[in-house]
């Protein structure tokens, strides 16, 4: 998978904050690194934060901020822990909605599509990058499960740090999700609250645009 968040962060692109009227490109996934860049350049406040829904197995809808960490052809990728809310969310029904809102830009992204995970070489790769306190974290928390108290949680993160003193393998039980749309809408904010709202629709391979009313 070839990701965009490095060339993204190393374009030097300009964004015109003043420029209302904005083109849509025939693919969207190159809307979406375009604006993404825009919204890191801005800078606008936490660019990668995304908010993940889930339906659970009584059909309630959950929602939660996790972060942007890839960009690739197929999709977004976040990382979480498989065994939490959204991870046991997603193993019963993996339709997925992702919320991207930089009020800055007055701009947002709406996209509904599958989430799968993805590969343990990519999960690895990812991990090792981490700090080493969150690394610790990884195995500590038991992610949404009830915890009796703070200190229980500061009691395992001893135990790891005995146990992992220097390299940390990653936790079976920890790994990254690919999120692939079928269905993205950019919406830009214009003045009068006739603001832009662009969709597309996936058709197998392909993509179509349309415009809805604001």
């Amino acid at each position: 998978m070839e990701s965009f968040l490095n060339s993204i962060r190393n374009d030097h692109h300009q964004f015109d904050s003043g420029k209302l009227e904005d083109h849509f490109d025939s693919n969207p996934n190159d809307t979406i690194a375009r604006w993404l860049r825009e919204a890191i350049e801005k800078p606008a406040n936490e660019p990668n934060a995304m908010s993940v829904s889930t339906v659970d197995s009584e059909g309630f809808p959950r929602s939660r901020i996790v972060y942007l960490k890839e960009l690739v052809e197929d999709g977004l990728i976040f990382y979480t822990n498989y065994s939490s809310f959204k991870g046991n969310s997603i193993e019963g029904n993996n339709k997925v909605h992702v919320l991207i809102f930089w009020p800055e830009l007055e701009r947002q992204i709406s996209i509904s599509g599958f989430a799968e995970k993805v590969p343990d070489e990519m999960n690895d790769l990812y991990f090792e990058s981490r700090p080493y306190g969150s690394k610790i974290g990884a195995w500590a928390s038991h992610q949404s499960e009830i915890l009796s108290s703070r200190q229980e949680l500061e009691d395992r993160v001893n135990f790891y740090v005995d146990k992992f003193p220097l390299n940390v393998p990653r936790p079976p039980h920890w790994g990254g999700y690919l999120v692939k749309p079928t269905k993205i809408e950019f919406w830009q904010g214009r003045p009068s609250r006739l603001h832009d709202r662009i969709v597309y629709m996936k058709n197998e391979k392909n993509w179509k645009m349309t415009r809805l009313n604001p």
